[in-house]
């Protein structure tokens, strides 16, 4: 498997979590049939599977995110509840950095 679909693909356990996080409903519209499966920072990206980074939506919510005009709007309301779940939540944080330069910024 290649490094960055490794580190992009979001394990069960992750799922679980944020499935659970997430009140078992799309963040966006309240839909139960939603899955936690959406990134945050797209996994073209480099977007990690991890909690941080991923979000329970539902297939229209999703495919409006992914592919429709609400983008940006949508993005925003994800980006502030993942804020509101994880103290420190930090979007350079989100993204498989296979060459360290996200760490050397930070320093």
């Amino acid at each position: 498997m290649h490094e960055m679909t490794k580190h992009t693909a979001i394990p069960p356990k992750v799922k679980r979590k944020v499935w659970d996080r997430d009140g078992h409903c799309c963040i966006l519209c309240g839909n139960p049939r939603a899955y936690a499966n959406a990134h945050y920072i797209r996994r073209s990206q480099g977007g990690k599977g991890i909690e941080q980074n991923i979000v329970t939506l539902c297939p229209q919510c999703h495919s409006d995110y992914d592919n429709g005009s609400k983008r940006i709007e949508y993005g925003e309301m994800i980006r502030d509840h993942l804020k509101g779940c994880y103290k420190n939540w930090n979007e350079k944080d989100l993204v498989y950095d296979k060459w360290g330069w996200t760490n050397e910024a930070k320093r």
